[in-house]
């Protein structure tokens, strides 16, 4: 008996199916792990397909993972980025990232543990041929927090840090470089930071995800006047307001921790604000 109330698979679903089919098909791939929103079961229509491939030792330098990618769907665009890792757009739009590893690498997931977090191991493994892959992400699963002094203390140094460099390249007249300092130096420490002081460590690899229904509207109200156009009078508006906060955030996490805060630096990188 049919049962016409499932729902139909997604566009994602139908793509990690079809990539399951092509690696089992393909007698090099040993294992396939799938990683980002998909494994924390997080994803929806505007999702990404990530994935590590592990190819057999023996067959690590002959698959071409762009050939292999594009048995999944046609590809609009496939790259490698800067990272390293094959980035695609798929025909629909969808984007893929695909890292190809040796089977051997497979050891490596051990060191993984405390910066990835796979909830549900069996939804991530997608494939693996000798059970070496499903043991070594099997200790993922369970979730390890930040240890709350030291990642308090090397994030008051990243912040007090960066924001000097930003503070220092706008006096030059570097606007733009001091903007995009902000959002690409200053920002990610300053948002794990909030995370760890209100305990919403989940997304910690990414602060900024879902930010707006992790953190109270407060906090992301801070954030938001932290940001701004990447005209002079913005952006020293912006510094300021960013700076403020990393201060009230470091004040309260030594506070909290015992951590203890360069309260005579923090002023000197106040002066120099303005």
């Amino acid at each position: 008996m049919h049962d016409h109330h499932r729902t139909p698979p997604t566009a994602l679903e139908r793509r990690v199916e079809r990539l399951r089919e092509v690696a089992e098909a393909d007698p090099r791939v040993e294992a396939v792990l799938l990683y980002g929103s998909w494994s924390t079961g997080e994803a929806d229509a505007l999702s990404d397909l990530d994935a590590y491939v592990y190819v057999a030792d023996e067959h690590a330098g002959a698959l071409d993972g762009r050939e292999f990618v594009s048995r999944l769907a046609p590809l609009r665009l496939a790259y490698t980025n800067l990272f390293g890792i094959l980035a695609v757009v798929f025909d629909d739009l969808m984007r893929g990232e695909f890292h190809f590893e040796p089977g051997s690498a497979i050891a490596e997931i051990g060191t993984w543990k405390g910066m990835i977090h796979l909830p549900d191991p069996d939804t991530a493994v997608l494939v693996d041929r000798t059970g070496r892959l499903t043991e070594a992400v099997r200790p993922l699963a369970g979730f390890v927090p930040p240890d709350p002094a030291p990642t308090a203390e090397q994030l008051m140094g990243e912040l007090a840090n960066w924001t000097l460099m930003a503070a220092h390249v706008l006096a030059r007249g570097e606007t733009a470089r001091a903007h995009a300092a902000l959002a690409t130096m200053v920002s990610p420490p300053q948002l794990k930071l909030v995370r760890l002081l209100r305990g919403s460590t989940a997304h910690w690899l990414t602060p900024s995800r879902a930010l707006e229904a992790d953190l109270p509207a407060l906090d992301v109200a801070r954030h938001t006047a932290t940001t701004g156009t990447a005209a002079p009078e913005e952006v020293h508006r912006a510094l300021a307001n960013s700076w403020a906060w990393s201060r009230e955030l470091a004040r309260e996490a030594g506070q909290r921790w015992g951590v203890d805060v360069p309260e005579d630096l923090h002023e000197d990188v106040t002066k120099l604000i303005g």
